[in-house]
């Protein structure tokens, strides 16, 4: 089985560790801050029924994913919905419409609030009770649990308690966070897959301690009692802090024996675990948040538009009711007044003796007449054409990665739009530009420079035509000294190395063969990666980076394999100069003070088979300098220069040193780091690392890796194309300054003809300063030094304005901690927005969402970030879309983000293709929506007027409340989701295309204004063109003039053709769908009208057999129809036709290109 060939492994961090069986210390209670805010828990294994358990009163392990419960799943539902300003203003009107004041029935106006509000509703509920199944699947899970006494029992899920021991078998899910006590290994190993919980799918190892690894036998369980005192509980799924306590004894906790809810057991028999954290105590319910939610600009704007139509509204209708209670109070003076009127009857919505009172009336009434203009289907309508859009992104096969199967993903719909008006691009460097597969391609090693065959940022260089050679450092000396005997074995993955002075045991020849050997034993021993036996015999490593697993490699190909770790050891078959052939070696393990952003180091502690203590160190080479002893830098002058070149090469550097330990140095620092170990408090890690520290001193420098990660497939065209479409790009790496600016120019961000403002702060100056100085002296003198730099590149780059030459700004870790201080943070992004090109190194995760946050608050445009790792979560998070990229790190930042893609260069096509089409689409149906009701809802405004403001309505109330819901809700869909107005070819091909989003031309103020005025003229239009053409004249075959029916009829056909032929003018692209819905939409109010002229009168009212008996047989409502709607939609067209001939923007432009011969695309 799978499980039996993987090697067990461990890395003890607890007591026992200095002689070959040592012993824990005595629990101390002054090393326990269990009453520190934050760590009070108390957890007793096993002791479930005992009173101080049952006092705890700790949550069962019910967990509740929904939003809503039926008790309260109504009013909670009608208030979410009754918070959009739309939906409420409808409850109000349709409140009000049950009152003597409602100017048409009641039913008209509840029935499509009703709908609208119902389908929202019945969406939430759909999603919520798919939610509700879910939870009670999983809370009615079975579990093994030890009753107490000799055996396990099943029983579900939600009935477990903290303090329960239990049994999980091979590939079923951790029901709680649980203490891991043992496994069917007997060192107390187990394999965990934490998709669930990071989306990382490479098995994580867990280590039981020592004193709790026996418990395999379930009577031996019976008298196992412990106390556990941890944090409370808390969202870090990859810390733990905490201490066991058994027979007087503390051992220390660490995240190695904590098992999470919903990971998965992995090629482990069994385990047995103590319920720590129950239900929504676990970690992974305390992660279970919405994610910061975002909106995009052109719904903040759309809710500024309805705005503006309640001003026009309450405008219109305060119009009215002034002109109406003007005409009342004439209606006092006897002979003045209306002969059907009788004032001396009057009710009092028309006493003139009560004019402003039957003014307030009124204008209620208009409220509801003319509520129309506010588009009650806007919002569901919108939600509808995004998550179509989501839904074409996610199928796009031109966004489909092959290697590894992964399409795009659309993970929200909200920010469709955005990504067409996206103005800077926020980009991690590691698996985002590049493959995060690395290469062991060169070493340092005693001063001396090894490895021959040239990378593929060298080989980028040199293709750079566009880059000044001039520019170029000094490049490092190529051996090229190629394998001239033959050798056409295949590399392993993570090896690229070639140099005969080290393959092939010849490095024993080298003058430091022993310098060499140790440098190698170091990569082979410094590290947590796992060896795994696959079923050709052969040894392939799991490794938590991939830069792990590329020097555990390269150590094998040298010599020095790694093929065991135990609970205690580690090892290696390694070559021995003495004896000319290989042999085992083991080496007790004895802490491992692992690697960390802030540490930038990881180091282990081992004892030799000759009884020596080492301490090996490998980290980031700004750490180790700082750490060398005096008499440990012989070749520190030649490793930094190594280090430079490859650096300006483009590869990634480490550090590599040891250190020899006595032993009474050793057992001192030992105490202090269990005591260290056992604390639990805020400062732990800061008190565990400070520790460390003391013991990573007095180094030994050996020499320094390189190792290569390759550009990943189309990055550089994918980033020029970016770039030709005016969006600015930022790249914020952890990388050294060198690293980062010749990535740049490989991916061709940097680019031949730019001005580099280079600001960073010199380490060697700092640690000067360090030394000489105080921390504010410091400060103050590192502060004055970016504050002058900032300076003079504000001055070069206002010196050069108006020249076109492009500037890159170039700024490290340090210096930008510096560029945010109050007083530096406006000049620092003023000139990092006058940049075409930023490229910030050095940089920690928090520093990357800062400088997220700065640019978008500056700008005021659309950022976005994207990256693959979770130290890009917060970048991810902050900017206004985040983009995720499922690569070899994880799904931390897939999981974290808005859009997923498999590789950087699909960017091109989402920003430019799906981008353009998405922001095009929604602004121009935005745009049509508020047209088609201003059309509509003013032709009732005109109407009133002509009827001295009485609040009669100009239409049947059925045919107001379906105009919005039937006969033009299907048109404006389908232009939001299939209209183009340039095919995918031509977005990519003029990438300029894209600054029609980052300019806001389709949905700027003039342009909706231009609609709504658009909509303003044809209700004009409408209304007297019609009224003049069918009053005043015989209109029925029987010589009858034309009543209200007859005229609310022809003129709803003429909107009703006016609104759907307008979009058909619009239109840029016809599809079948577009014909159907938009003439289909025409048909249907032809059936409704002559299906609803059947019913009774009371039910039709005026629209009883208006239709067949007057309408259908009348040439005047023809030609009426006819004319009205060519008059209604001429000018538009003259003035559309005017605009793209005389003044064509440069969309309009590449629009023509289309009618050129496909010959012109083909160059």
């Amino acid at each position: 089985m799978a499980g039996d060939r993987r090697r067990s492994v461990h890395l003890v961090e607890m007591g026992g560790l200095f002689g070959r069986r040592g012993h824990p210390s005595p629990a101390e209670p002054t090393s326990v801050g269990g009453d520190d805010d934050g760590y009070s828990r108390m957890v007793y294994c096993n002791g479930t029924a005992s009173p101080e358990s049952l006092d705890l009163d700790y949550p069962d392990n019910t967990i509740s994913t929904t939003k809503y419960t039926v008790a309260n799943f109504v009013p909670k539902s009608l208030f979410e919905q009754f918070r959009r300003v739309a939906n409420f203003f409808f409850l109000i009107v349709a409140c009000i419409s049950f009152s003597p004041l409602a100017p048409y029935r009641a039913v008209s106006v509840l029935l499509p609030l009703v709908f609208v509000v119902g389908a929202t509703m019945a969406k939430e509920a759909i999603e919520d009770w798919q939610r509700k199944k879910q939870d009670i699947e999983v809370n009615n899970r079975k579990v093994n649990v030890y009753d107490g006494a000799h055996s396990f029992y099943q029983t579900e899920w939600k009935k477990l308690r903290v303090g329960d021991i239990v049994r999980v078998e091979k590939d079923e899910f951790f029901p709680a966070d649980l203490l891991l006590l043992s496994t069917s290994y007997h060192d107390g190993v187990c394999y965990v897959e934490t998709m669930n919980l990071d989306g990382e799918t490479n098995l994580k190892r867990k280590q039981s301690l020592e004193v709790t690894s026996t418990l395999h036998i379930d009577e031996n369980l019976q008298n196992f009692k412990a106390l556990v005192k941890c944090e409370d509980p808390n969202e870090k799924l990859y810390s733990f802090i905490g201490v066991l306590t058994n027979e007087g004894v503390q051992y220390p906790l660490s995240p190695k024996q904590i098992l999470l809810r919903d990971s998965k057991l992995r090629n482990t028999h069994q385990v047995y675990g103590a319920v720590i954290f129950t239900g929504h105590d676990t970690k992974v319910m305390q992660n279970a948040m919405d994610p910061p939610s975002k909106r995009s600009n052109i719904e903040r704007r759309m809710d500024k538009i309805i705005y503006v139509l309640f001003t026009s509204l309450v405008c219109i209708c305060s119009i009215s009711s002034i002109f109406f209670g003007i005409k009342t109070k004439q209606e006092i003076n006897a002979g003045s007044y209306r002969w059907y009127l009788r004032p001396e009857k009057s009710s009092i919505f028309y006493d003139p003796n009560r004019t402003t009172l039957a003014a307030f009336f009124h204008f209620l009434t208009d409220l509801m007449l003319y509520g129309c203009l506010i588009p009650i289907s806007l919002y569901i309508s919108i939600e509808i054409v995004k998550v179509l859009q989501s839904m074409f992104i996610d199928r796009d096969q031109e966004m489909y990665c092959e290697e590894s199967d992964k399409p795009a993903r659309a993970r929200t719909s909200n920010l469709n739009e955005e990504l067409g008006q996206v103005h800077t691009i926020l980009s991690d460097k590691t698996g985002t530009l590049t493959c995060n597969s690395m290469e062991f391609v060169k070493c340092s090693i005693a001063g001396i420079s090894y490895g021959s065959k040239s990378c593929e940022a060298e080989n980028n260089l040199s293709r750079v035509t566009e880059y000044d050679s001039s520019e170029l450092h000094d490049k490092p000396v190529d051996l090229m000294r190629h394998n001239t005997q033959g050798f056409l074995e295949r590399s392993p993955k993570g090896f690229n190395f070639k140099d005969n002075r080290l393959m092939h045991g010849q490095w024993i020849k080298e003058p430091n063969s022993d310098i060499i050997e140790k440098f190698f034993q170091v990569l082979a021993i410094c590290h947590t990666a796992i060896p795994v036996v696959t079923k050709s015999d052969e040894i392939v490593y799991e490794a938590e980076s991939p830069d792990e697993a590329t020097f555990v490699t390269a150590s094998r190909e040298l010599g020095f394999e790694f093929y065991n770790r135990t609970q205690t050891s580690i090892s290696l078959h390694q070559f021995d100069p003495k004896t000319g052939r290989k042999v085992d070696r083991t080496y007790e393990l004895l802490n491992t003070l692992e690697f960390s952003s802030g540490r930038k180091r990881m180091s282990v502690i081992i004892r030799t088979e000759g009884d020596q203590l080492l301490l090996l160190c490998k980290g980031a080479d700004s750490v180790i300098f700082e750490r060398l002893a005096e008499h440990g830098n012989l070749f520190e002058h030649n490793t930094k220069r190594h280090i430079s070149e490859y650096s300006e090469s483009g590869l990634r550097t480490l550090a590599v040193a040891y250190r020899v330990l006595s032993a009474e140095e050793y057992i001192t620092w030992h105490e202090e780091y269990l005591k260290a170990k056992n604390s639990i408090n805020t400062d732990h890690d800061a008190i565990v690392d400070e520790v460390a520290d003391r013991i990573e001193r007095d180094l030994i420098l050996l020499g320094a890796t390189a190792v290569e990660d390759k550009l990943q497939k189309g990055v550089p065209e994918c980033i020029n194309k970016l770039a030709q479409a005016g969006i600015n790009i930022w790249i914020l790496t952890g990388d050294k300054l060198e690293t980062a600016v010749n990535i740049g120019f490989s991916c061709q961000l940097l680019r031949r003809g730019m001005e580099q403002l280079i600001i960073t702060l010199d380490q060697s100056d700092i640690n000067a300063l360090k030394k000489n100085g105080g921390r504010d002296a410091v400060e103050k003198t590192l502060h004055e030094s970016v504050t002058k730099k900032i300076h003079e590149a504000q001055f070069r780059v206002s010196k050069m304005e108006g020249s076109g030459v492009p500037f890159a700004l170039i700024i490290d870790g340090d210096s930008l901690a510096f560029a945010f201080s109050t007083n530096l943070e406006h000049p620092f992004l003023d000139l990092a927005v006058s940049c075409a090109s930023v490229i910030c190194c050095r940089t920690s995760p928090k520093q990357k969402a800062l400088v997220t946050r700065l640019v978008k608050r500056k700008t005021r445009k659309i950022t976005l970030a994207i990256g693959d790792g979770a130290n890009d979560v917060g970048m991810l998070q902050e900017a206004d879309i985040g983009v995720g990229i499922s690569g070899v790190e994880g799904m931390q930042a897939v999981m974290s983000s808005d859009f997923a893609i498999a590789q950087f260069r699909f960017l091109e096509r989402l920003l430019l293709v799906h981008g353009h089409w998405c922001y095009r689409r929604i602004s121009a149906m935005i745009c049509y929506f508020f047209y088609k009701n201003i059309t509509f809802g003013f032709t009732l405004f005109w109407f009133e007027a002509h009827a001295y403001f009485s609040g009669q309505p100009a239409y049947n109330d059925w045919f107001i409340s379906f105009y919005s819901v039937a006969f033009t809700s299907l048109p404006v869909i389908a232009l939001g989701v299939f209209d183009k107005d340039v095919p995918a070819r031509l977005c990519i091909k003029f990438p300029k295309l894209h600054q029609d989003g980052i300019h806001n031309i389709f949905f700027s103020w003039p342009r909706i204004l231009g609609w709504m005025f658009n909509g303003v003229c044809c209700s004009l239009i409408i209304y007297y063109f019609t009224t003049g053409a069918i009053f005043h004249q015989a209109f029925r075959q029987d010589g009858r003039a034309a009543g209200s029916d007859i005229l609310g009829v022809t003129m709803y056909t003429c909107v009703v053709w006016t609104v759907n032929c307008q979009l058909a003018i619009y239109l840029s692209y016809f599809t079948w769908i577009q014909h159907f819905v938009i003439w289909g939409s025409i048909l249907v109010w032809y059936i409704f009208l002559v299906i609803y002229g059947f019913f009774p009168p009371m039910i039709s009212s005026s629209a009883y057999q208006v239709f067949l008996e007057a309408c259908a047989s009348s040439p005047l409502y023809w030609m009426t129809t006819l004319f009205v709607v060519i008059s209604a939609l001429l000018p538009y067209f003259f003035f559309s036709t005017i605009r793209d001939t005389l003044f064509p923007k440069y969309h309009n432009l590449i629009q023509g290109l289309q009618l050129m011969p496909a010959i012109y695309f083909a160059r």
